[in-house]
């Protein structure tokens, strides 16, 4: 199981790439709300990627902010993983526009190296 995510805790993420400015607040506290309420850390991922890719949560910074998502995901949960698959996961799910929960884990579960 992972540590309770907190709305502080993505725009926190965000700020590093960008000013941390919410566009979409109410998708970003469902989505924090689901990923904190499942056990399954995967799910977790896929709920919080596709609210900040899908859903435009922030101004700016967002298919940035998804990538560090998925990439703290993988060290809290202690996975190697390819960043230039984390790349393409992103990108995979924009250019085909997923918003399928399951098929946003399959994507991002692409990137650990096995």
């Amino acid at each position: 199981m992972f540590e309770t995510i907190t709305k502080k805790d993505i725009i926190a993420i965000n700020q590093k790439f960008d000013k941390g400015q919410i566009v979409n607040g109410s998708s970003l506290e469902y989505a924090i709300y689901n990923a904190n309420k499942t056990k399954s850390w995967i799910r977790a991922c896929a709920v919080l990627v596709r609210a900040v890719l899908i859903d435009h949560v922030f101004e700016e910074g967002n298919k940035r902010t998804a990538a560090a998502i998925i990439t703290g995901f993988f060290e809290n949960n202690n996975l190697k993983y390819d960043p230039e698959k984390v790349a393409k996961c992103i990108a995979n799910i924009l250019t085909n526009n997923i918003t399928n929960l399951i098929k946003i884990e399959k994507v991002i579960l692409y990137a650990i190296i096995r």
